[in-house]
């Protein structure tokens, strides 16, 4: 299930770093760990989104001039989804960075029928690799024209969605016909412009810092329909409960595809 969160930010003009997962990561780590629920404490089948709002960027990041904040935040697990909007709409306000925040409201999206061939942007980077300590080979290049930029992720997630212990084993041997192709057209804009879509980003795993290449370009997937909405509520490729591979539905209106989320809505009024 995938929901918006909407936040008031209190203090316009404040800035979070331009790449800030790993801050949005600590504060939805800090919310599991606060809410004491052993089930939860160490689940990752979860992804999320950078913040967005009006924004100017600056040497010192991103700065939000909006009255309200937006945070993309999605499990397969609903159960998952509302135990930590329970926890975090405890707080009267939380910061990220420099900005201060009061959870307002929450939005369902509504989550579509799936084919098995999907056109996909990346609202938050796609990792390959997981990364080494000392080592850099993470960061190495891979273009997505290479079928080893597909195979990487094909493995990444076949390893998450037997370890997510939903689907049968002959269900994930059934999940073999998996291909990314990027959308060459936008590649060739981007080099053509002399801007990138793969960068070299922070992450935090274990209080250990690493730096790993992320993606971000718009592509299409041949997958299972199955494969195809697992993606789209759990992220693609490694570190998706770091906010690291949260992608949407291309070509379509975000307005017309939420819902206000009544069931939240009416366990915070009791």
């Amino acid at each position: 299930m995938r929901v918006r969160i909407i936040f008031t930010l209190k203090n316009k003009g404040a800035s979070v770093p331009f790449h800030h997962q790993y801050l949005l990561a600590q504060m939805v780590k800090g919310m599991l760990v606060k809410g004491g629920n052993e089930k939860y404490s160490n689940f990752s089948y979860y992804n999320f989104s950078a913040l967005k709002g009006q924004t100017k960027i600056s040497r010192s990041g991103l700065h939000f001039y909006s009255n309200k904040v937006t945070l993309v935040f999605s499990s397969p697990d609903k159960a998952f989804n509302d135990y930590f909007l329970s926890q975090l709409f405890e707080f009267p306000k939380v910061e990220i960075g420099n900005l201060i925040l009061t959870p307002e409201h929450v939005e369902k999206e509504c989550v579509p029928d799936f084919s098995e061939v999907t056109k996909f942007i990346c609202i938050s980077p796609l990792v390959l690799l997981n990364p080494t300590y000392q080592d850099d080979s993470n960061k190495k290049f891979i273009s997505p024209d290479e079928d080893l930029f597909s195979d990487l992720l094909y493995d990444s997630l076949m390893n998450r969605m037997e370890k997510y212990g939903k689907f049968s084993s002959e269900e994930i041997s059934s999940f073999y016909k998996f291909q990314l192709v990027p959308d060459k057209d936008y590649i060739r804009r981007i080099k053509e412009q002399q801007k990138k879509f793969a960068r070299i980003y922070p992450v935090y795993d274990q209080d250990v810092k690493y730096e790993v290449r992320g993606y971000t370009l718009p592509f299409q997937l041949y997958a299972d329909p199955k494969v195809q909405e697992f993606v789209f509520t759990s992220g693609l490729g490694v570190f998706t409960s770091k906010g690291f591979g949260m992608i949407d539905l291309a070509n379509i209106n975000p307005v017309q595809r939420t819902e206000v989320y009544e069931v939240f809505k009416l366990s915070q009024s009791h």
